[in-house]
């Protein structure tokens, strides 16, 4: 198997849309056997990476659609090895990128926490409240198990800082579209393409965009900026309104539309 930072980057390039379309996951959510239907019907309907959330206490980047889905998963009895296992059910189907938060990946140890997730078939690691400049030991760790710490740039990141996070990029750039936290949005942020366009110039990675995207009109719309397309919370809520098959249809209206 292609090593994962290579995969991950290869699965912008070889699909048959404007963008690679990305969904986000709750693992466990509602629970472990569900959310691992839903990663099937998303690799099914036209899905090119998929994002798996591991539940946490305190997701301090999420919304309420995300927060919820994590609450639930923790209380239905989700834990690291059961989401790894769904991770390990999909990696095979399509890239995995885990969306974790940082105080249970420093608490595991950087390295264990790398070699587990590489081991388990991820190709990818995404810590949105580890800092840049903490990050040093967790991408030498991922590094080391194959894995692409895939680093977070907002609207608000300085250009200096835009420039060194584009530097250690691995992966692709997580190019938030907007301040605050994740969920749907009527319309995108009015200055999501001077941000795309910042990202793009400090990086050689692919630009991949999320936060606000829930309909395939915005999809499209990025689309034509950057390179991947992320929905989450859309995606999460159409899992508690109508389970795996629901989310199978999403992802195929959005495929659709990004070709």
């Amino acid at each position: 198997m292609t090593p994962a930072p290579g995969r991950l980057e290869a699965a912008f390039h070889g699909h048959d849309k404007a963008a690679a379309l990305m969904p986000y996951l709750m693992g466990g959510f509602p629970d472990l056997d569900s959310s691992r239907a839903a990663g099937e019907a998303c690799a099914a309907a036209g899905a090119d990476i998929l994002e798996l959330g591991v539940p946490f206490s305190d997701p301090l980047a999420d919304g309420p659609v995300i927060h919820a889905a994590g609450t639930a998963a923790l209380a239905a009895g989700a834990r690291m090895d059961g989401v790894l296992s769904v991770c390990e059910a999909l990696s095979s189907r399509l890239p995995v990128v885990l969306m974790a938060y940082s105080n249970p990946v420093l608490g595991s140890g950087a390295g264990e926490y790398a070699r587990r997730a590489a081991e388990a078939g991820a190709a990818g690691l995404i810590v949105p409240d580890l800092p840049h400049d903490e990050a040093g030991e967790l991408r030498e760790a991922c590094d080391a198990a194959g894995l692409a710490l895939v680093p977070l740039v907002a609207p608000t990141t300085t250009p200096e800082r835009v420039s060194a996070i584009g530097a250690d990029a691995r992966g692709f750039v997580y190019t938030v579209a907007l301040a605050g936290t994740t969920g749907e949005r009527e319309e995108l942020a009015p200055g999501l393409t001077d941000t795309v366009a910042r990202v793009r110039e400090a990086s050689q990675v692919p630009v991949a965009v999320g936060f606000g995207i829930s309909t395939p009109r915005q999809a499209r719309q990025v689309a034509e900026l950057a390179d991947g397309v992320i929905v989450g919370s859309r995606i999460v809520r159409a899992m508690g309104e109508g389970g795996p098959a629901a989310v199978g249809a999403l992802v195929s209206e959005l495929a659709e539309a990004l070709r």
